[in-house]
């Protein structure tokens, strides 16, 4: 009889992904990719880059502070400060520490900042966190200006040595020039006067016109990693001892492990263990298959907890008929006095719960004993990561060490550390390291969610103009930093998060109210792609279509109109306008939306094109994007991240909802939490304005804009106003093209159980 034990290296049931990618590459390309200085320094480097702590103990080399490494040997490491999940963040830090560095991207290496909050917290969210579009707009600056101290400081030793005036020094591509005498110095050799030089107070950055990197197209990093097979994320850690646990999740929100029977796992080959917390179960193998195979019998009785009867029913009424006491956000002008008169236009808009859905798996691994903790982790919070650890542990921050890698998708999913919080709950049963992996469902059914919004807007439009007087917006839903804080939120007070992207909106409208109704639920939430401007763009920019519709208005020049002070959403406007051919004729049952938002520091306008056929199906035939970024760093990456947050921002709106029937998520894999596909991914152009502006944010950007520029282009090709998310193809497909009738375009969720 054969048993089942560990593969043999060889066994082409163990080939890795690295080995298909490299002969997939070699299979279909021809070619092999030349070897390039430029590249992320992997863990077992880092000590070695002096890129392990802040302040590079045990490293023979130039480090004038956190991000800059120069040895002896010519080696330039610079460790860049925020969580590389795919965005190309690592990329466009460097290249801000490169510029006034005078050093070339070919010159470099990349390394991923550890957990050190003295060192590597952002100024916009007083925290080491990627997340909220804020690493440029946090480190433009500081980042600018560590490379210039250091750039002063090594200028300042060449001096000394040759007996110069540094002002007639300069430095370029990592080299010192004196420009009469014709001498020159290497970086590396100037390791040693560099050291000894005071770190400069003050320093000149570089203007516009004299950037060398910043505003060039360049080349991530991080591809040639990616490309042949070498880039580390999490889900790639291997050490040394290491075992391997899958696990079962209670599946009710709030439930609990009742008992386990464990006879029959425990008796399979290559089970070592089984780990028990209040809420998981951990089979623990010598090898992933083993513990999944150890799982998959073994038998375990839960306790549901109090939400086994939850529904997605249950949760929408309390959105719906919620009776908070209004937080007022903001008010501008007089909304009550000039809502009492003018056309008044109502509408009411809902959005679902969302998962993540990052293509990388939530996994952790971690190594527990008594006077430290190892973990290694893709996270966007990594001194969260070891606050939570060290908590759990009872040991000392200081005492967990945090091994930060790339992420495979983030999406605000790595921003929650509840899955850190699990992995040391079983460490702490464990005197080995353990390394857990969630499967792709439980990383959907145990996601911390995009919360669910009911949105109430009312607006009156002056009765000769037509263009809106009053505008009130009252938003429904829970808060995300009650979760995020661990420490809960204060009833009463705001979350800013709720009202943005609305209170900022673009427009001009004289008297404006915004307020909040705290609507919480036993749901466990997340911030998501795009945050809170995510689903209040969607709210304003589809309601100001509908006034344009009722004021039989253009959409654009609609817009335009209410954007005579704010020159940088106009020209972002008129731009897309223009490139998109908005306004030329299209087939029957064609249609273009148009969104526009200022969020992020960020102005952003978005066409998207479409066609609705008989049945309701839609698709996707075209894409316009114009971005006012401020300056823009790497204007390849900056479409790429439009390109990106666009199509993850039209497969929530076409295709995603997260729904609840007996205290359990009801979707589990993308089979039915789906997302776009490559032969649905319309034809897409980006614009990305030139600009001297400080830079603003650009991860979430197109995030924000996708759902309402899609549900205005399917009114535009159907005459049906759809106020909901997901889209509701019935809804297409019966009235479709065959009916325009004003009273009935304005379809919500709230009226699709009552519609023939």
């Amino acid at each position: 009889m054969q048993s089942i034990g560990l593969l043999d290296a060889t066994s082409p049931l163990l080939a890795s992904r690295r080995e298909f990618l490299f002969a997939s590459a070699a299979l279909l390309l021809g070619f092999a990719f030349p070897k390039t200085a430029s590249a992320m320094v992997d863990e077992k480097g880092l000590p070695a880059a002096g890129a392990t702590d802040a302040a590079a103990s045990g490293f023979d080399g130039f480090v004038p502070d956190g991000f800059i490494r120069i040895g002896g040997d010519g080696r330039i490491v610079l460790v860049v400060p925020s969580s590389e999940m795919g965005q190309g963040i690592a990329t466009t830090e460097a290249m801000l520490l490169a510029e006034e560095l005078e050093v070339g991207m070919d010159q470099i290496e990349v390394a991923l900042a550890p957990a050190d909050l003295g060192a590597y917290g952002q100024s916009i969210l007083k925290n080491q966190i990627t997340g909220g579009s804020t690493s440029v707009r946090a480190f433009f600056d500081p980042l600018r200006k560590a490379g210039a101290a250091a750039r002063t400081m090594l200028v300042n030793a060449a001096a000394q040595q040759w007996q110069v005036a540094a002002s007639d020094c300069r430095a370029s591509r990592a080299t010192v020039l004196h420009q009469s005498s014709g001498r020159s110095a290497s970086y590396a050799s100037l390791v040693e006067l560099a050291r000894a030089q005071p770190v400069p107070t003050e320093v000149v950055l570089k203007k516009p016109s004299e950037f060398k990197l910043i505003g060039k197209p360049l080349r991530r990093v991080d591809t040639p990693e990616k490309v042949n097979g070498t880039a580390k994320f999490g889900i790639d850690v291997a050490v040394a001892g290491m075992r391997y646990a899958a696990i079962k999740i209670c599946p009710t929100i709030g439930g609990k492990v009742k008992s386990i029977n464990d006879r029959e796992t425990r008796a399979l080959p290559g089970v070592l263990d089984i780990l028990e917390i209040e809420d998981a179960v951990a089979v623990v193998g010598e090898h992933y298959w083993a513990a999944k195979k150890g799982l998959d019998v073994l038998e375990v009785e839960w306790d549901p907890g109090p939400h086994a009867t939850l529904s997605s029913a249950d949760l929408w009424h309390e959105l719906r008929t919620c009776k908070a006491t209004p937080i007022v956000a903001k008010v501008q002008g007089n909304p009550d006095e000039e809502l009492a008169s003018g056309i008044r236009i109502e509408a009411t808009y809902e959005l679902p719960f969302l998962a993540h859905a990052a293509l990388e798996p939530i996994n952790t691994t971690i190594h527990a004993r008594a006077d430290a903790c190892d973990v290694w982790v893709s996270t966007q919070v990594p001194v969260d990561a070891q606050t939570v650890t060290a908590e759990i542990l009872g040991l000392r921050a200081e005492q967990v060490n945090i091994h930060s890698y790339l992420i495979g998708g983030g999406f605000g999913r790595r921003l929650a550390v509840d899955t850190i919080q699990q992995a040391a709950r079983f460490a702490k049963l464990a005197d080995y390291p353990l390394k857990i992996i969630w499967t792709r469902e439980q990383d959907i059914q145990h996601d911390r969610f995009r919360p669910a919004y009911c949105d109430r807007v009312v607006a009156t439009l002056d009765e000769k103009t037509r263009f809106p007087k009053a505008f009130h917006h009252r938003t429904t839903g829970s808060t995300v930093l009650q979760y995020f804080t661990r420490k809960g939120w204060p009833e009463g007070q705001l979350d800013p998060d709720l009202v943005a992207g609305s209170v900022n909106q673009p427009y001009r409208i004289p008297a404006a109210k915004w307020e909040w109704l705290r609507q919480d639920s036993p749901v466990a939430v997340n911030w998501w792609r795009g945050v809170g401007e995510g689903h209040n763009v969607f709210v304003v920019e589809g309601f100001i279509d509908e006034l344009a519709a009722a004021a039989a208005f253009d959409p654009v020049a609609y817009r335009r109109a209410l954007l005579s002070d704010n020159p940088r959403a106009r020209a972002v406007l008129d731009k897309v306008a223009r490139a998109s051919n908005w306004g030329e004729p299209l087939p029957q049952g064609h249609g273009r939306g148009v969104s526009l938002h200022q969020c992020f520091g960020s102005y952003m306008g978005l066409v998207v094109q479409v066609e609705v056929d008989e049945y309701g199906e839609v698709y996707l035939r075209r894409a316009t994007a114009a971005v006012d970024c401020g300056v823009p760093i790497n204007p390849d990456s900056i479409a790429a991240q439009m390109q990106g947050g666009v199509l993850f921002g039209l497969s929530a709106a076409l295709f995603n909802g997260v729904t609840f029937k007996d205290g359990k998520v009801e979707q589990s894999n993308f089979h039915d939490y789906r997302q776009i596909r490559l032969n649905e991914v319309p034809a897409f152009e980006v614009f990305v304005m030139p600009s001297i502006e400080a830079p603003g944010g650009i991860g979430e950007v197109g995030t924000a804009a996708a759902a309402p520029a899609l549900t205005n282009a399917i009114f535009a090709a159907t005459g049906v106003r759809l106020r909901s998310t997901p889209i509701d193809k019935s809804s297409l497909a019966r009235k479709g093209n065959r009916d325009r009738v004003p009273e009935t375009i304005a379809l919500t969720s709230l009226d699709r159980a009552g519609r023939p």
